[in-house]
């Protein structure tokens, strides 16, 4: 403490230097490891929550500033010692050096208790009171049953002669973290319930995971959690469908549809104590939504978000650009300058283009899918080596699923039996060991209307191996078997893509028939199995799993046309995410998914 601040130190030593070095200060055998917080927490008034809140985030605070030598002490690390000599080195947290008060908080035992051994506290003064030193292994099994349950881990931690004090994240925010990337998806890495001053972009990208996340989630008391998800679902639906281009009669019963699902469903918020009414204006504007689509035509068409954008052109960057004196007049005038420089140089457009007037052909919108498929003007790799493709991007059967892929493409027209087609494969000889890799697919938006809007990246699938700065990362994707329609999952299974490759031309003209060359561009694709007839009632999503054959995943290759669109898919968390989950690996670590129909408007509809 020092004037009227206080902090608290962690400092950090090693075991193998010798005591009569380490005891003296001057020889700078401690380095600090951290400052931990000194708050007192005053505005938790309850005196018992206070300590746990308290201790809680010591205990949070220690695991944050302790966790990186977790892994070091499993895989090790190098180290010079001093005489410079490099060794593989396994560094572990020995011991924690305090006084009792800072013992009681390490050990999370209670005050006037012995946080070595269990004798009890009225038999301290005893020289002959029988003891047993606590059990480690004990106390870290009653810790663990932290993500079986509040009542469950409250008993383990009695048991085990502690007290039931933990750092846990929110349930929610586990989730978030989880995760799997994609294009449509903002990863929020802290979690959700922290959030503060969240904007309406936020709140978009919040909904297009919110309801996957709490799948399978345990509620308290045991309730089901069957009203929350419909409630969540009913609320997500009205959402999606107010922004519609267009609306049919269908598309307003299916609005009102969903909003009755919500109010029917809403109790559970109340049940759950986290609201105790639902008299809230904007609740109630949804009721009018139907009403105004009719007199004022969709959504779309008076959207504040527009205005709101209007906000930084013709305002902040007017006030911005002046010296704040009379700034209203010389904001308009700023303006008005403005737009005619914008007229001038529409002018010279219109006269450099020989004058011809653009007249585009009005078209009515639409919830068609126009797409334009593309890939990198560069290849990613030029040569990359089949053992690389097995190792780094998991392509383990890469040069199975060619030699199969090949095999069909020489026999197409003929319906080939399993047991066939394999012996044909088998026959077949790659006169290369590498190919060209591409390590991502985008798709470009259509000037559907004629407007001569700019293309812009709408969608996109990313499949890289990890490097120095970037984790792997291998997205998946709906697949067309050439039986898909328009609307509708049938004929789109998922898969995962591994690799988009390309063959020399002289290697296709070897191995193909020159009346059936190959396309360009191909893919490696791990599959998922078919989507079921109808999609969960609760929650509306459909639930997939790996294909596996013999416990390996089945994977077959195809042209990269097939490939209609990225998708999400949710894990199925159970009622606790597993902790060695990641976002990066948690595509290879489950085996359940369930398909997120909540990325886009197209997926909104073709998913459901």
């Amino acid at each position: 403490m020092f004037r009227n601040k206080t902090v608290y130190p962690v400092y950090l030593t090693i075991r193998n230097i010798p005591k009569e070095i380490r005891r003296k200060p001057s020889q700078h055998t401690h380095v600090l490891l951290a400052y931990l917080p000194t708050t007192c927490l005053e505005h938790i008034t309850n005196k018992a929550s206070r300590h746990r809140s308290a201790a809680n985030l010591y205990h949070a605070c220690m695991a944050c500033v302790l966790s990186p030598l977790e892994k070091a002490g499993l895989d090790g690390l190098a180290m010079h010692s001093g005489d410079g000599i490099l060794h593989h080195c396994h560094p572990l947290f020995a011991c924690s050096i305090g006084d009792y008060p800072e013992q009681v908080l390490a050990t999370t035992v209670k005050t006037t208790e012995c946080p070595k051994c269990d004798i009890p506290p009225d038999e301290m003064e005893s020289h002959t009171a029988p003891f047993k030193i606590r059990d480690l292994h004990a106390v870290l099994d009653a810790l663990a049953t932290i993500d079986v349950g509040d009542l469950e881990f409250v008993q383990a931690c009695r048991d085990a002669g502690i007290k039931p004090v933990a750092c846990r994240p929110n349930k929610i925010d586990t989730r978030c973290r989880r995760l799997p990337p994609n294009h449509h998806i903002c990863l929020f890495m802290k979690g959700i319930t922290g959030l503060s001053c969240v904007s309406g972009a936020k709140h978009a990208q919040i909904c297009c995971f919110l309801l996957g996340v709490i799948i399978d989630a345990r509620l308290p008391r045991n309730m089901s959690s069957t009203h929350l998800l419909r409630a969540v679902r009913g609320l997500l639906d009205f959402l999606y469908l107010a922004q519609y281009p267009c609306h049919s009669s269908e598309t307003l019963s299916l609005l009102d549809e969903a909003l009755i699902l919500f109010h029917n469903n809403k109790q559970i918020f109340v049940d759950l104590g986290i609201r105790n009414h639902f008299n809230l204006p904007k609740l109630h504007a949804t009721h009018h939504y139907i009403s105004m689509i009719h007199f004022f035509g969709t959504m779309d068409n008076y959207n504040t978000e527009y205005t709101e954008r209007l906000h930084i052109d013709l305002a902040k960057d007017a006030y911005h650009t002046k010296n704040h004196k009379d700034e209203y007049t010389q904001m308009t005038q700023w303006l008005k300058r403005k737009e005619k420089i914008v007229h001038h140089a529409k002018f010279i457009h219109w006269r450099l283009h020989n004058n011809t007037p653009h007249h585009p052909n009005p078209r009515p919108a639409s919830l068609s899918f126009d797409r334009t498929q593309t890939l990198a003007k560069h290849l990613s790799a030029k040569a990359v080596p089949f053992r690389t493709l097995i190792s780094d991007y998991g392509a383990m059967y890469f040069c199975e699923a060619l030699a199969r892929y090949i095999a069909q493409q020489n026999h197409l027209g003929e319906s080939l039996p399993r047991s066939c087609l394999e012996a044909l494969a088998a026959n077949v000889h790659l006169p290369f060991h590498s190919v060209a890799v591409y390590h991502k697919i985008k798709w470009l938006s259509v000037d559907a209307r004629g407007h001569g809007d700019p293309l812009v990246t709408v969608d996109s699938v990313h499949h890289s191996p990890e490097n120095d700065a970037l984790p792997a990362r291998f997205d998946t994707a709906l697949i067309n078997n050439g039986t898909g329609q328009s609307v509708g999952v049938e004929g789109y299974p998922v898969g995962q893509i591994r690799a988009i490759f390309s063959m020399r031309e002289r290697d296709a003209q070897f191995l193909f028939p020159p009346t059936h060359q190959p396309p360009k561009h191909l893919a490696y694709i791990e599959w998922f199995r078919l989507f079921s007839s109808t999609p969960d009632p609760r929650h509306g999503m459909y639930k997939i799993t790996c294909l596996v054959h013999s416990g390996e995943r089945v994977a077959s290759i195809i042209p990269i046309s097939n490939i209609v669109r990225s998708v999400h898919l949710i894990p199925k968390f159970g009622p606790v995410a597993p902790r060695h989950w990641t976002s990066n690996n948690v595509l290879e670590e489950c085996d359940t998914f369930f398909v997120n129909c909540y990325i886009d408007r197209h997926s909104f509809v073709t998913l459901q």
